[in-house]
């Protein structure tokens, strides 16, 4: 039934690894031939990936890309980026931006969500080969979401990887506090295809502030603790990568044949597949 295929394309498009939606849609056009127009009725499942993915895109005539998340979106398909003060249509199909407008910001933590663009923006320079970030104000009323969002791609070597950061910030209680989620996504596929799909929360931290602190000195405790959570969960990330290296891959591989013997690979041509590897009777 075509409502099934839609369901279908549409978890293939959720699913789609870091750089690689254009490859996913030019595999449902192939598998979907009889169903030309099956992509445009999925539009849910776009801007869904978009959103949750942080997807990046350079504006027309901009230098920097700009990124797409439910905290920046406006009505009718339109986005806002928080540093170039400007507002945008996002085709979620293409990636493509269009019609971009001037876009003023207004909210009561203007001040604050500047100096917390600034210092999240060196942090990330200072860490992350390549990344966008923003912030801007979020629900419930009063929090300011902090976006970060790094991708490094190398089809020639078979693998992307995205790091994703995304936080909430409550200035307005009575002690100042963070909450976060990083998410790290790696999809490996040289003769094979091994992804690694991983999900941090971080819970409520209290951020040292006063009432005299200038937004400039609360931004920058503010980004100081989200480099020490992204330093510790890094380090957590290398300590497993080494555990599964040398255990659960390791034990992925038989150590040897079932004859409990090393191949001798020079004399390959003068073996009898059966008896002489496999360890049966000729016949």
């Amino acid at each position: 039934m075509p409502s099934d295929n839609a369901a279908a394309v549409s978890a293939f498009v959720e699913g789609a690894p870091p750089g690689e939606l254009a490859d996913v849609i030019a595999d449902v056009k192939k598998l979907t031939v009889n169903e030309p127009r099956i992509l445009d009725s999925i539009t849910p499942a776009f801007r869904k990936y978009n959103e949750e993915q942080l997807t990046t895109v350079k504006l027309p005539g901009a230098s920097k890309n700009v990124l797409i998340s439910t905290y920046n979106s406006l009505e009718d398909g339109q986005y806002y980026d928080t540093e170039s003060q400007r507002s945008f249509i996002f085709d979620h199909q293409t990636q493509k931006a269009s019609d971009v407008q001037p876009y003023t910001l207004d909210s009561e933590h203007s001040d604050l969500i500047t100096a917390l663009l600034k210092s999240l923006t060196t942090h990330s320079t200072e860490h992350y080969p390549s990344a966008t970030t923003t912030a801007c104000p979020a629900f419930p009323s009063g929090h300011i979401a902090l976006l970060l969002v790094s991708n490094k791609y190398s089809p020639q070597n078979f693998w992307n990887g995205r790091w994703r950061s995304t936080y909430l910030l409550n200035p307005c209680s009575p002690s100042t506090t963070l909450t976060g989620t990083i998410n790290v996504d790696v999809h490996y596929y040289e003769d094979g295809n091994v992804r690694l799909m991983t999900t941090k929360k971080i819970p409520e931290m209290k951020v040292e502030a006063s009432p005299a602190l200038s937004p400039v000195a609360l931004a920058a405790e503010v980004v100081r603790k989200i480099a020490g959570v992204e330093k510790a969960y890094q380090e957590d990330l290398n300590r497993g990568f080494g555990r599964l290296s040398e255990g659960e891959f390791k034990g992925l591989r038989r150590q040897l044949p079932v004859t409990r013997q090393k191949v001798e690979w020079e004399k390959i041509g003068g073996y009898r597949l059966g008896q002489d590897i496999g360890g049966g009777r000729s016949r």
